[in-house]
C-alpha cells in the first residue's frame, strides 16, 4: 500500500538528524523546520507515496524543508495550475526547494515557459531564481521548447544580471550556460551575451559573463556541440 501522509510525517521525525541539519544550514538548506533527511532518502519516500496531487498539496502546507520537497516529487504536473505555482513560489525559503519544485515539477507543466519570463523580473530572491531556474531545466531538457524561445531570453538575463545576491546570480549563470550548451547557434548566441555581460559596469554582471564564457568556449562544450552537428 502506498505510504500515508501521516507515515510519511513517521518517517521524517524517525529520521530526525542534527548533525545533517546543521550540515545543511552551511549550504543555505534552511527552513521552518528542517528533519535532516538526505533527497535519496526523500525519492525513496516519494516513490513509495506514488504520484497523489491530493497528497503533495498536504505536504506543502506542512512548512518543513522535507515535506515540501516531497510535495514536488509526489505531485502531477498535469494537475498542477498557475494558482498554485504562485502560491508554492511565494512560500520558497531556500535555493534547494525552489530548485526541487522547478526541476521535480513546474518544468513539466505547460505553464513554465511563462513563468520564466515572469519570475525573473520579480524582487523575491527565491522567485526569481525560480524564474532563471526554469530556464535553464528547458533548455536542458525539455526538446519542445524552440530555439526562438530560448533566444528570447538571453535579453532578460542580460537585464537581471546585476542583480548580485549569490542565489539570484547562480540561477543567472546557470541558464546561460545551459542555453549556450544546448545547441552551436545558441552557443554563439549565448557567448555573445556573455561577453555583453563583461562589459557591464556591475560586478556581478561581469562575473556571470567570464564564467559562462569559460565554460561555453571550452574544448569540452565546443567538441560535444561539434559532434552534435556532425
Amino acid at each position: 500500500m502506498a505510504l500515508t501522509y501521516d507515515e510519511i510525517l513517521d518517517r521524517l521525525r524517525a529520521g530526525r538528524d542534527a548533525d545533517a541539519v546543521a550540515g545543511m544550514a552551511r549550504y543555505g538548506i534552511v527552513g521552518a523546520e528542517v528533519f535532516g533527511v538526505k533527497v535519496p532518502i526523500l525519492r525513496a519516500l516519494a516513490k513509495e507515496a506514488g504520484r497523489d496531487h491530493d497528497l503533495a498539496l498536504r505536504l506543502w502546507a506542512y512548512p518543513s524543508r522535507e515535506t515540501r520537497v516531497l510535495a514536488t516529487m509526489v505531485d502531477r504536473p498535469q494537475w498542477v495550475d498557475e494558482a498554485q505555482m504562485e502560491t508554492w513560489a511565494a512560500d520558497f525559503d531556500s535555493w534547494e526547494v525552489c530548485d526541487q519544485a522547478c526541476g521535480n515539477l513546474f518544468a513539466h507543466t505547460p505553464f513554465a515557459y511563462a513563468k520564466a519570463l515572469a519570475w525573473s523580473a520579480r524582487p523575491e530572491e527565491f522567485v526569481k531564481r525560480a524564474g532563471f531556474v526554469l530556464m535553464a531545466d528547458l533548455a536542458h531538457r525539455d526538446q519542445k521548447t524552440s530555439d526562438a524561445a530560448l533566444l528570447a531570453c538571453l535579453p532578460i538575463i542580460e537585464r537581471e544580471a546585476a542583480d548580485g545576491r549569490n542565489f539570484v546570480k547562480k540561477a543567472i549563470n546557470w541558464a546561460l550556460r545551459d542555453i549556450g550548451k544546448r545547441n552551436a547557434a545558441l552557443n554563439v548566441a549565448a557567448i555573445a551575451a556573455a561577453e555583453r555581460l563583461i562589459a557591464q559596469p556591475s560586478p556581478a554582471a561581469r562575473w556571470n559573463g567570464r564564467d559562462a564564457r569559460r565554460e561555453l568556449t571550452s574544448e569540452a562544450v565546443q567538441t560535444r556541440l561539434a559532434a552534435r552537428t556532425g
